[in-house]
């Protein structure tokens, strides 16, 4: 009996087959094997074709069942990880209308700082605890406004999540966890905010019909089952975004747990059980995943759009190619505080913990008689992880101290530089896993299928690979580093 899940990013989509009884992953694919492409036509936009989703997900299904080797009539259930507040419109006969606005773009920035301006900060904040900001509900009015023939087509809104989802199911639906990402949820009233649709003058009947996160959501039809070599039948039993996925993958689901994430962006997400909000809206609150009217689990969250794919930049253009490790290796050589070098790697669109300032990356300091590619690398993986440490003093000033931080052995936390300078600066222990998105996705689909009876049933099998334990004494050469790094930041975010 197997799981499978899916987690669609923006880089790729990635599929992970577990076996049922051990928890083992037995297979794990990407596609594309290059990242996928992200439309930006003009400045601070960022789109994508869902098709290109739904095309590398069969790519990846066709890859992993042969990897596998298995008759897909024993996967038992199909779980959805995806990338957060991006907006898919549809019409009557389920055809996308435009190209998804994904969770980088930047083009509702204003439109979100007005309505937060309009309907009143202490309102937005206390019903739907954050600003309108740059979310999906702030890309809907923006479609609304710049391309009117557009929407007055639009049958249904939906998240990434739930196009993959209706594609697999014909069904079109959505849950409260989705709806709060795209501040579509009040909390106070515990349901659809009439705040926001009237602000923006939004139909309620563009919103999907709500369903659990963890349940038979839906099943895979016949044209479905034709297309990807499922059967038909298997439910598709648990839907969420990549960060609330993440969490619940590290068994992060409890007030004071934290999970983090160093991937294209990073992200730290902690649990509570008390309605807690940043009154600048740099951090922000949502629905987790076992969030329910009748129990309160918020997930707050600090994204940093610039994190990892800065090293992923320096990697296409800087160093020939290098795989990761031996840039690791390479930025090793390098000592605290790359000789003054500073990277602010803000690259990747607005910064919500900035005010949503798109500053773009900025390198400053460089000295052509002393630094060379190492350097870069050094100041890079620095700046990422000096960023992290910035957004953590920002929780922390609502109440959320990390002690211990869990993530999966991937990514950025692969690198000796990032994982020991994070665990030092804020005295966190950070405990890494063997599991990711896609694996979550899977257990999660045993879950809302009712295949584990309980969470604790479900996380039996997790397998802690790495701890690393901060250092009693931060070194005075991280703590200079980060204050040069952070004046310059102050300096940006002041002009």
């Amino acid at each position: 009996m197997y799981l499978l899940g899916f987690d669609v990013g923006s880089s790729s989509i990635k599929a992970s087959l577990l076996d049922a009884e051990t928890g083992k992953c037995v297979a794990s694919v990407f596609q594309p094997k290059q990242e996928m492409p992200i439309m930006a036509s003009r400045t601070g936009w960022a789109e994508q074709d869902p098709n290109d989703w739904w095309t590398y997900l069969k790519l990846a299904l066709a890859e992993i069942i042969n990897q596998a080797g298995i008759d897909t009539a024993a996967i038992k259930s199909i779980g959805i990880s995806y990338q957060m507040h991006g907006l898919v419109v549809i019409d009557k006969d389920r055809k996308i209308l435009r190209p998804s606005i994904i969770w980088c773009d930047s083009r509702a920035v204003e439109i979100g700082n007005a309505a937060f301006t309009h309907i009143g900060p202490e309102k937005c904040l206390t019903h739907m605890l954050n600003s309108p900001g740059n979310f999906t509900a702030s890309k809907l009015k923006w479609v609304r406004d710049n391309e009117p023939d557009i929407y007055r087509k639009i049958y249904k809104i939906m998240l990434p999540g739930d196009y993959i989802a209706m594609k697999l199911t014909g069904e079109v639906k959505t849950t409260i966890s989705g709806l709060s990402e795209g501040i579509f949820w009040d909390f106070q009233q515990n349901k659809i905010s009439e705040t926001i649709l009237q602000e923006y003058d939004i139909d309620n009947q563009l919103i999907p019909e709500i369903v659990p996160t963890f349940a038979v959501q839906g099943s895979v039809t016949q044209e479905a089952a034709d297309e990807l070599g499922l059967k038909k039948g298997t439910p598709v039993a648990y839907r969420a975004g990549d960060q609330p996925n993440n969490a619940f993958s590290l068994n992060v689901l409890n007030p004071g747990e934290i999970a983090a994430t160093a991937g294209t962006s990073g992200v730290v997400y902690g649990v509570s059980d008390v309605v807690k909000y940043d009154p600048q809206s740099r951090v922000n609150t949502f629905a987790h995943v076992n969030y329910t009217t009748n129990q309160t689990r918020l997930g707050i969250l600090l994204c940093v759009n610039g994190t990892g794919i800065l090293n992923s930049w320096l990697r296409k253009t800087l160093t020939g190619m290098l795989d990761y490790n031996q840039m690791n290796m390479l930025a090793s050589q390098i000592p605290v505080g790359s000789e003054g070098l500073v990277i602010l790697p803000f690259g990747n669109g607005a910064e919500r913990m900035l005010g949503n300032k798109d500053t773009g990356c900025i390198i400053s300091g460089l000295n052509f008689n002393v630094h060379n590619k190492a350097h870069v690398l050094r100041a890079a993986q620095e700046g990422i992880v000096f960023s992290f440490n910035y957004g953590i003093e920002v929780m922390e000033s609502i109440g959320i101290k990390p002690t211990v931080i869990r993530a999966g052995n991937a990514n950025m936390f692969l690198s000796p530089i990032f994982r020991e300078t994070l665990s030092s600066l804020t005295g966190a222990t950070i405990e890494l896993y063997d599991t990711d998105g896609s694996q979550g996705a899977a257990l999660a689909s045993g879950v809302g299928a009712g295949i584990y009876k309980s969470f604790e049933n479900a996380f039996q099998n997790l397998k802690k690979l790495n701890v690393i334990t901060p250092d009693n004494v931060i070194s005075s050469s991280v703590k200079e580093a980060y204050h040069r790094w952070k004046l310059q930041l102050n300096k940006i975010i002041s002009s």
